[in-house]
């Protein structure tokens, strides 16, 4: 847990009227830049910003793989001297789709409940996504154990209550990489951003858990890392299910230590 994500707050219990301090989830905002040229704003709790901007330009598309970065760094905001934006530089030869890139001026801010809200187009939420590499139906015993495993490894969640989580398991039910959000796109953007750093794209040997519920953005951003399997504690929505099911996603919702729901391939 980086010692930025969460800070103390006096507050007053009630009834009883005592003051103390209570620990409180960050939430500020971080500038996607992309060769000095600003792409996007999210509200985010710092942490592992490289990871977050790196996996939302994979998410939307705008990026295959680490080889068109040439570098990713954080820069220090002149305003604030914090470290609230990312700058990317793209490798030779590589260039965004302008058209792409002006969509996504366009919509600058996202905030960290929604990031598709601003959108200039419905072609821009509904991207082009191809099918997923099929895999073995995911075991219900491994898929009741994912939660326990997850809840374990949220360090900022037990300090706060208040915070998202992503996190990627292997086939075998190992927990690879988790990351906290208070923007639950987010967390899922520094998970896959943490995969495509290491040049492990696309994702599509690891079930993707989220500690909320499995909205459509959430099912497409995984969808176009290629992730094959994605579980979410909460339940999904219509356009998830039906976007997971004609991509050949695994989706499963409401997942608890006894039960569950699998939406797709039934």
């Amino acid at each position: 847990m980086s010692t930025k994500s969460i800070v103390q707050r006096d507050v007053c219990r009630e009834p009883s009227g005592v003051q103390e301090d209570d620990w409180i989830v960050v939430e500020e905002p971080l500038e996607i830049r992309v060769e000095g040229r600003p792409m996007a704003v999210t509200m985010r709790t710092p942490g592992h910003d490289r990871e977050l901007a790196a996996g939302f330009l994979y998410t939307e598309g705008c990026v295959d793989g680490v080889d068109d970065f040439q570098a990713i760094a954080s820069v220090k905001d002149p305003r604030t001297q914090g470290d609230n934006i990312v700058d990317v530089r793209l490798a030779s030869g590589t260039r965004l789709d302008p058209e792409r890139f002006a969509s996504a001026q366009r919509s600058l801010y996202a905030t960290s409940s929604c990031g598709i809200c601003g959108k200039a187009s419905i072609d821009r939420v509904l991207q082009n996504t191809s099918p997923v590499r099929a895999i073995p139906k995911v075991s219900a015993d491994l898929l009741r154990g994912l939660p326990e495993k997850m809840r374990a490894a949220q360090a900022a969640f037990s300090s706060t209550g208040g915070i998202h989580a992503a996190a990627l398991f292997t086939l075998e039910g190992e927990l690879e990489v988790l990351r906290e959000d208070v923007g639950r796109h987010n967390a899922v953007d520094k998970v896959l951003g943490w995969r495509f750093l290491a040049d492990q794209v696309p994702v599509d040997d690891r079930v993707l858990l989220v500690s909320g519920r499995a909205g459509f953005e959430l099912v497409q951003k995984a969808i176009m890392a290629g992730v094959p399997a994605m579980a979410a504690v909460g339940a999904p929505s219509s356009l998830a299910v039906d976007l997971a099911r004609s991509s050949g996603m695994q989706l499963i919702g409401f997942l608890k230590k006894d039960r569950f729901n699998r939406y797709t391939a039934l």
